[in-house]
């Protein structure tokens, strides 16, 4: 019997099995906690122990047959072209379970703290991370979709986890109907595409535009250009790109925190993936690739207004955690600068792409985690003027905060800074030079919104009686603050080895 596709599947089916047993676990474990106040009556420590290592299997699995190489295992094409275990998807599983078992760490101390202790936390969480990976290694617009909506449902019903909150309740709705009308037109999408090729599979789409475009065959070239259209805005929705972003700062705000860290981490860069391999291996043909009737410039259009709008916006805002909601609509602009730089410079785009949502990954992790570890039930960090003085009262609370926060500035020597750094030289090789200044222009933008956040704790004095942000202890929040550092300071003391180990994950245009 051939092992080796289970071997290159490993990471899905660890993360499957973890989930499975973790449901069996939750069913057993104690549900006191909402009826007795007592921190030990809950079922987080166990379950958030036990999904942070059911996650991080995942990652390792990833890594390990990574560096043995999923070409030399036979068989593990097996799957193909329904899922595709190259060093691309692996790569993805990697950040994917690390993400995930970053949030569940979260989980493992806010859930408690807040008087939201259930189990059911967990096997959602982990089941999204499944979904996640699906959508990463999907090659099948039929496996993409199954990848989409099994990421999704979990991570609508995480979002209304807060049941008795109106604003959390409010957030899935949101979420889940904008989602679900993305999802259709994400699907309408892939049928017009089907019909103008006859093909689902990404391969096979880029051979059947090819051929059609070299034999000037029968296929309506409207039919294809309205699908891929289609394709690329139901993915926009999910990477939060303006003009598709609305529900994300209410859906980032109203969710529970680790929660939405989940979803800002895990959900945007399984989208990415998908959104670049669909993009590459089935839109790559220069038919496609044009400016004058390609996707480019839609692309192009969308990352100058998702950067600036999203800069403008969080700029203005009084809530820190909708602050980092628009932050990370900016982020989601700066990617897709790089993926337009795909075209011209290849893989060293996608390689600067894939690092910056690493470097992404642990630095909004750092700074939502920060943001948990800030404040205590009744005392929680929701605006600026709860975070006054902190600083002084808390030293260690604020540092944390203000490293994750200068991070996702691009202040050197951290990982954020050469991850922008890499996204602009790719497109200075691509010699998009206003894109390149808009991305200039809105990095410094945004230093003001990330900045404010110091001034405020180190330089503001809380009004007298106001509320002030209490700091919680919590030994999972800080773990998972201590790893998201060492990957931040790691990926920033040594970025070029770590763009040469992400460059081997570059998918070969077909």
């Amino acid at each position: 019997m051939n092992l080796d596709p289970f071997l290159a599947a490993s990471p899905l089916l660890v993360v499957a099995l973890g989930g499975c047993l973790l449901m069996v676990a939750e069913a057993f474990s104690k549900h006191g906690r909402e009826e007795n106040d007592s921190r030990s009556a809950g079922p987080s420590g166990d379950l958030a122990l036990g999904t942070a290592i059911t996650l991080i299997t995942g990652a390792i699995f990833s890594a390990g047959i990574w560096f043995v190489g999923p070409d030399k295992l036979e068989g593990s094409r097996a799957l193909e072209p329904y899922l595709i275990l190259d060093r691309f998807s692996l790569f993805f599983s990697f950040v994917l379970c690390v993400g995930g078992a970053l949030s569940a760490l979260l989980a493992g101390g806010y859930l408690p703290e807040h008087k939201l202790d259930r189990g059911e936390f967990y096997p959602l969480l982990i089941f999204s991370t499944l979904g996640a990976m699906m959508l990463a290694a999907a090659g099948d617009l039929l496996s993409l979709f199954l990848g989409l909506e099994t990421m999704s449902l979990g991570v609508y019903a995480l979002a209304g986890f807060r049941r008795a909150s109106p604003r959390s309740t409010e957030a899935a709705l949101k979420y889940f109907l904008l989602g679900s009308f993305a999802a259709a037109i994400l699907l309408y999408g892939g049928a017009l595409i089907y019909g103008a090729t006859g093909h689902t599979d990404l391969a096979g789409i880029r051979a059947a535009i090819t051929s059609t475009a070299a034999t000037e065959g029968a296929a309506n070239p409207a039919v294809l250009l309205i699908g891929v259209a289609l394709v690329i805005v139901g993915l926009a929705f999910k990477v939060s790109a303006v003009p598709f972003h609305m529900w994300t700062p209410d859906a980032y705000e109203g969710a529970p925190t680790p929660a939405t860290t989940f979803m800002a981490v895990a959900v945007k860069s399984a989208a990415f993936a998908t959104l670049l391999r669909v993009l590459v291996e089935a839109f790559g043909d220069p038919a496609l690739t044009s400016w004058a009737s390609g996707w480019p410039p839609l692309l192009a259009f969308m990352a100058l207004l998702t950067m600036t709008v999203a800069n403008l916006i969080a700029g203005r805002q009084e809530s820190v955690k909708r602050m980092l909601a628009y932050s990370s609509i900016a982020h989601a602009g700066y990617v897709l600068v790089g993926l337009v730089a795909t075209i011209k410079v290849g893989g060293d785009a996608q390689a600067s792409i894939m690092f910056y949502l690493l470097a992404y990954t642990a630095s909004t992790v750092g700074a939502f985690g920060a943001l948990i570890l800030c404040g205590s039930r009744g005392a929680e960090a929701v605006s600026y003027e709860d975070l006054s003085g902190l600083g002084r009262r808390h030293p260690a609370a604020a540092m944390a905060f203000s490293f994750f926060l200068l991070s996702l500035a691009g202040t050197p020597p951290t990982a954020g800074f050469f991850s922008k750094f890499y996204i602009i030289k790719a497109a200075l090789g691509a010699e998009h030079y206003v894109l390149v200044v808009v991305l200039v222009l809105n990095s410094v933008l945004s230093a003001y919104y990330y900045l404010r956040v110091l001034v405020f704790m180190y330089m503001r004095e809380p009004a007298p009686g106001a509320p002030l942000a209490r700091p919680m202890r919590s030994g999972y929040v800080t773990t998972a603050l201590v790893l998201s550092a060492v990957l931040v300071l790691v990926l920033g003391v040594f970025p070029s080895t770590y763009l040469e180990i992400v460059a081997q994950a570059a998918l070969a245009s077909r």
